[in-house]
């Protein structure tokens, strides 16, 4: 979250109760905004054959292949972020998060196409996202229910999420499958990461970052939503 050239940034925290219920409408309305166009975007991707084929084909072209997608998406992030954080420009700031949802759509495709191919109402998707969006819900529950402190998550989230990329990248180099603890140790990781997101949105952000808040939150709950699925395909297998 970029406060350093906002000069007359002001916490939420510190707003009227009208301006709070503003800022966290706008901010839940654009998440749930963002939810609806992986869908349309998911939607459309999955059923154009060629996109899917060249998924497919890229995977499995060696076993740096998802290395080169994880980097290439790890980058999209990176500039989608970038302009979500602009403090003024809200143009950039919703191009950046239609950027995102794009790269994530992108990146789904494989594993949910894998998902549909196991049973044919495509129940494990279904499962997956009440499981998520139910755990999303308790999260948030417990950080708009309490006063309590989720600060301290940010170092724990932040050493966790580079131990879990060189798991993966190591993984991909040797070839070893992450197997089940691996995927809850993500879930793990996804449910501390809603909480210090919606944690800040409580307390950080300013009443104008409903946009980069919502792209955060996004962020969290597709990751949560990945490994959720993860664990749901290795049980019906």
């Amino acid at each position: 979250m970029d406060m350093e050239n906002n000069f007359n940034y002001v916490a939420v925290a510190h707003e009227s109760e009208a301006v709070k219920a503003q800022f966290y409408k706008k901010t839940y309305a654009n998440l749930a905004i963002g939810v609806l166009a992986f869908i349309v975007f998911e939607t459309v991707l999955l059923n154009t054959p060629i996109v899917v084929e060249g998924m497919f084909q890229l995977m499995g072209m060696g076993r740096f292949s998802w290395l080169i997608v994880l980097g290439a998406f790890m980058g999209v992030t990176w500039y989608a972020q970038k302009l979500a954080n602009e403090t003024v420009n809200k143009p950039k700031q919703y191009a950046g998060f239609a950027l995102y949802v794009l790269a994530e759509a992108f990146i789904f495709v494989p594993i949910l196409y894998v998902a549909m191919q196991m049973t044919d109402d495509g129940s494990l998707i279904v499962q997956a996202g009440i499981l998520t969006l139910a755990l999303f819900g308790g999260l948030t529950g417990v950080v708009f229910g309490s006063n309590a402190n989720f600060s301290f998550l940010r170092s724990i989230l932040t050493i966790g999420f580079f131990l879990a990329l060189g798991t993966m990248i190591a993984g991909m180099i040797f070839g070893f499958n992450l197997g089940l603890w691996f995927s809850l140790a993500m879930v793990a990781l996804a449910s501390g990461s809603i909480l210090y997101s919606t944690w800040q949105i409580k307390n950080e952000y300013a009443a104008d970052q409903y946009v980069p808040a919502a792209l955060s939150l996004f962020a969290s709950l597709m990751l949560l939503f990945w490994y959720i699925l993860r664990i749901l395909m290795s049980r019906n297998n």
